[in-house]
């Protein structure tokens, strides 16, 4: 099962949001998402669990959970919507 974990402290590393959901069983993948520009956190990231009972535990115990003061937003990840290209704007 794919996890949505939002509201993340901007600090937060793969390695540390892997071993918080490793407490609940076995996590595939781990990953904090990042602007493609600076390379910061956007506060946000996905984790993949191998056992959807695991997960549904996760689920329900980490979210509204404080974590590095913040409390996190955990959900079942929606798959991306087909939605069209954005249509840039020109820069002057």
């Amino acid at each position: 099962m794919n996890i949505y974990v939002g509201n993340l402290a901007y600090s937060t590393t793969e390695q540390e949001l892997s071993e918080l959901f490793g407490a609940y069983g076995e996590v595939r993948s781990a990953h904090v998402i990042s602007d493609k520009v600076t390379g910061q956190s956007k506060g946000f990231g996905f984790v993949e669990m191998s056992d959807n009972q695991a997960a549904e535990n996760a689920i329900r115990e980490l979210n509204g959970k404080q974590v590095k003061g913040r409390a996190l937003k955990v959900n079942e990840a929606k798959p991306r919507a087909d939605r069209p290209p954005q249509q840039r704007r020109p820069r002057y």
